[in-house]
């Protein structure tokens, strides 16, 4: 299996993951210009996805949605609460309800070679999931936007090959930084955004002999810059309770304009 990041940050965020053969675009909240160059630059294009995996309505997971949902006419899956506030979602534009599939979160739903499973998460959308990708031999998992992890979550994420974990913010940068109080605390709570310390904790509970690479996304323009989030995750795995140092697999940092090479396991 194989991922790549198209963008990944607090303005905007489109994941293409898949097999050699079946690939699928997580969220569309970028320009489909810019969707179409970056699929282009890992010799992909929009119109062989085989569809689009929507995480949840924010803006930055489907600005782009209406304009590609129109110009390729890719089916859309996500919960029915997401469907239904893409559908009331006026920016968005028209799409043809017929390109909508309901999933519901656990049970695995299989699209081409790759079988789908949604997992729930906390966040403040109307009925937000991410996603794990798996095949035959192999699994990975885009795990962004949600403001805390429990077993549940910890459970559904064992054995993954490749994962993209949410490293939003700093916090001290957070708390001293311009956003207005009732933003901060929203970012803060148990309905936003990990924070690099606990992005870190989490992979602690997740890394395995077997795992392959681990990618740091949806870093916040003005709270995380690349170098933090990466360190602060390396330190949170070395000096956490489990047998691994922050130097024993690669982690890699998405980044918010420009896509990155593919990873593939």
């Amino acid at each position: 299996m194989e991922i790549c990041s198209i963008a990944s940050g607090s303005s905007g965020n489109c994941i293409c993951a898949g097999t050699q053969n079946c690939h699928l675009m997580i969220d569309a909240g970028i320009s489909g210009k810019r969707i179409e160059a970056g699929l282009n630059s890992v010799g992909l294009k929009t119109a062989e996805m085989e569809g689009i995996l929507i995480t949840h309505e924010h803006s930055d997971h489907i600005s782009g949605l209406g304009v590609i949902a129109r110009r390729y006419g890719l089916p859309i899956y996500g919960t029915k609460g997401t469907l239904e506030a893409i559908a009331n979602t006026p920016s968005v534009g028209k799409i043809d309800p017929s390109l909508y599939r309901v999933l519901e979160p656990d049970m695995d739903i299989t699209i081409g070679e790759i079988v789908v499973h949604p997992v729930r998460i906390s966040h403040d959308a109307a009925d937000p999931v991410a996603y794990i990708l798996k095949n035959e031999n192999h699994k990975i998992a885009i795990i962004t936007d949600l403001g805390i992890y429990d077993d549940y979550l910890i459970e559904k994420l064992q054995g993954l090959d490749i994962l993209l974990l949410e490293a939003n913010h700093d916090v001290r940068m957070l708390e001293a930084g311009s956003y207005p109080y009732p933003l901060k605390r929203r970012i803060l709570g148990e309905r936003g955004h990990l924070s690099n310390e606990v992005s870190g904790q989490l992979l602690g509970e997740l890394l395995h002999d077997d795992m392959k690479a681990v990618i740091l996304g949806h870093l916040s323009k003005e709270n995380n810059y690349a170098e933090l989030a990466y360190e602060t995750v390396r330190q949170e795995v070395t000096l956490g309770e489990n047998p691994y140092k922050g130097n024993d697999f690669p982690i890699y940092v998405a980044k918010r304009n420009e896509p990155m090479p593919m990873l593939c396991v």
